[in-house]
Parts: structure tokens; C-alpha cells; sequence
């Protein structure tokens, strides 16, 4: 059994007043207008992953406007064994919190009960963006696998940025430095380990799946996974004047890259064209759904946000096949309800309109 929204519930969520949603089937497609608020259900629906969503928003961006009195979500998952049922929200001062069967819970929990992964219109460009944004695809794919994860990575980070900001001001303790470090040897050395765990698996899940390109992927840069915590810990120790004339530790996972390249073609991703980049990233996003299911025995949620842009109908068929072959729920946007054509009959379509109270879902 797959992982599976079976009830959706949403109250004062960007242009939803209220939603009340039951789903019955694998793949669920959402049509309408831009604008008509489709991407705000799949968006709410992110929020069971840890951090701030598709859209990457601060709490207060998910309010209703309108209604003034913050906003919830709630979702009833099946599961591979009892029904769970999640929620977070966030009251006027727009503090998020978070429950699993109406008991408190912490929103890093709600990722390991709900394992999604998603692909955005925003995310087309990674290829081509700076590599920070490489990172952050790479870390949501590492994220889906390892829960952990996110919370090494802020333990990360916020050790770094402690760092950087005692030696720009100079002249600080030598002592707290060197418990710095240690966090940042500790820290850091996981958070690489994590990615090239996920990536391995990733790119082993490929094997045998011909519906969409095979991406060859590494992750690159100055920092070796291999490196142990007390390694990078003196190294970050005999970095400490250059850093501080750098403002900046510039060494560590934090400076690594994600290098894609079109196996079949040999060429980089940045340098394929726009079909072929958004086909890359559909093969990773689907390499990572199969090693989910090899790793947990559960198909993950998909998100798929404008997914049948830039594919002809042949691919889509392909992608609807695929989704269908890994048994997992799939929630998808399109303008048009003919780019769901393909989809097998147990496909839930509902149109999205926007109404005079808010968006609406029209079954």
C-alpha cells in the first residue's frame, strides 16, 4: 500500500475559505484558470513535508487575507498501516504549529509519517540557476529519504552563520570557535553523506525505467564526503584568517554543486533544451519515488504543478503510465482538461473556479 490523502481539508488557505475535499482515487487532476487557485491546494498539501513548502512562503503568506484569523490544513493519509490524521496551521500571529491524531507534534514530525516529493514551474530553471538552487533540489530529494536531514542541515547552517559572524567582528573566543567547528565537522560530514546516500540511490533507481531520460548526476565541489567530522573540524580550525577576510567559510557542503548531465545525449542539463531539462527533472523525480519505495515499501505523494507543460501527448501518456506503475497518489495542475486525457478512468479530475467567496472545487 501507497501513501494516500484520503480527506483534504483547508480553512482561510490563500484563496480558499473553506475546502472540504474527499479524494477516491491515485492521481488526481485540478483544472481551471491561472489563477483560479489550483496551486494553492497542492502547496497546502507541501506543508506535510518539512519546511515552508512548494512555494517556499512564510506563514503569514498562507493566511486568507479576508478572513483575518490565520489559517489550517488538515489531511487524513492512509497509510501502510492505521490511518493518520495530520494538521498544521498558524492563529493571527502567525506561528506554526502542528498535530498528528490531535496531539501536538513539531512540523519536522509531520515529514516522517507524509513522504512527498514535487515538481514546480519554478524548479525548470535549476539547471541553469546558481548552484545554491541545485543544493536545494538535491536537499529536498535527500530530505524525502532521510527525515533527518533537515535538521542536520540547520544545525549546519546555523553553526556556520555563528562562525562567520564572530570572526567578522574578530576577536572571539578561540574556545567557542573551536565548539563551532566541532558542530560544523559533526554537521557537516552528515549533511554530505546524506546527499551522496540519496543521489546513489536515486541514480540506482533508474535502472530499467526508458519513459524518460536518464540523468547521470554527481554532486561536485570542493568538499569530499569521505572527509570525517574531525577532518573538516581542523580544517575550518586552519581556514579561520582566511574565512575571516572572506566573511564567509569557504569550505564545506555548503559551496557543493549538482551536476546533471542527458546521459543519452552527453551533455550537460544546462545545455539540453527546455523539453529535454523538464524531462530530466520528471526521470529524477521519478528515480527518487522508486527509491522511496524501495527503502520504506511505500510510494511517496507526487506534486505535480504544471506538469504536462512542454510535453507532447505521447509523454504525457508516458508520465500517467509511470505514476500508475509506482502506485503512487499524484495530485497535478493543468489549464486544460484535455492534457489529462491519458490518465486512466480511476483518475479524480476536479475543475477550479474562482468564485465570488474564494476559490471553489467544482467535482
Amino acid at each position: 500500500m501507497s501513501l494516500a490523502i484520503r480527506h483534504l481539508k483547508l480553512v482561510a488557505f490563500r484563496s480558499y475559505a473553506r475546502l472540504n475535499l474527499d479524494v477516491s482515487a491515485p492521481m488526481i487532476a485540478l483544472t481551471g484558470a491561472n489563477g483560479a487557485g489550483k496551486t494553492n491546494v497542492l502547496e497546502a498539501v507541501s506543508l506535510l513535508a518539512p519546511g515552508r513548502g512548494l512555494r517556499r512562503a512564510s506563514s503569514v503568506d498562507f493566511a486568507r487575507k479576508q478572513q483575518g484569523i490565520g489559517w489550517a490544513m488538515s489531511a487524513l493519509l492512509e497509510t501502510q498501516s492505521d490511518p493518520v490524521m495530520l494538521w498544521t496551521g498558524a492563529g493571527e500571529d502567525a506561528r506554526r504549529s502542528a498535530k498528528q491524531d490531535d496531539k501536538a507534534t513539531s512540523v519536522l514530525a509531520l515529514g516522517r509519517v507524509a513522504r512527498l516529493l514535487w515538481l514546480t514551474p519554478a524548479l525548470d530553471r535549476v539547471f541553469v540557476e546558481g548552484p545554491g538552487e541545485r543544493r536545494r533540489f538535491l536537499d529536498r530529494m535527500t530530505l524525502s529519504l532521510l527525515p533527518d536531514h533537515a535538521e542536520t542541515a540547520t544545525r549546519y547552517d546555523q553553526a556556520m552563520r555563528e562562525r562567520n559572524r564572530l570572526l567578522k567582528g574578530g576577536g572571539a573566543d578561540p574556545r567557542w570557535l573551536s565548539a563551532l567547528e566541532a558542530q560544523m565537522g559533526e554537521h557537516g560530514v552528515a549533511l554530505a553523506t546524506g546527499r551522496a546516500h540519496a543521489l546513489g540511490a536515486l541514480l540506482d533507481a533508474q535502472e530499467g525505467a526508458e519513459a524518460f531520460p536518464r540523468a547521470e548526476a554527481a554532486i561536485v565541489g570542493q568538499f569530499d564526503p569521505a572527509t570525517t567530522p574531525e577532518e573538516f573540524t581542523r580544517t575550518l580550525h586552519d581556514a579561520r584568517g582566511r574565512d575571516a577576510q572572506a566573511g564567509r567559510a569557504l569550505i564545506g557542503p555548503h559551496r557543493s554543486d549538482l551536476a546533471v548531465r542527458y546521459a543519452e545525449k552527453d551533455a550537460p542539463a544546462a545545455e539540453c533544451s527546455t523539453g529535454e531539462q523538464k524531462a530530466l527533472l520528471v526521470s529524477l523525480i521519478l528515480a527518487n519515488a522508486r527509491a522511496l519505495h524501495r527503502e520504506t515499501g511505500a510510494a511517496p505523494i507526487l506534486l505535480l504543478d504544471e506538469i504536462a507543460a512542454h510535453f507532447d501527448a505521447e509523454r504525457r501518456a508516458a508520465l500517467f503510465a509511470e505514476i500508475a506503475a509506482l502506485g503512487a497518489q499524484a495530485w497535478m495542475t493543468g489549464t486544460e482538461p484535455g492534457l489529462f486525457e491519458a490518465m486512466e478512468g480511476s483518475a479524480q479530475r476536479l475543475e477550479i473556479r474562482d468564485g465570488a467567496e474564494g476559490s471553489v472545487v467544482v467535482s
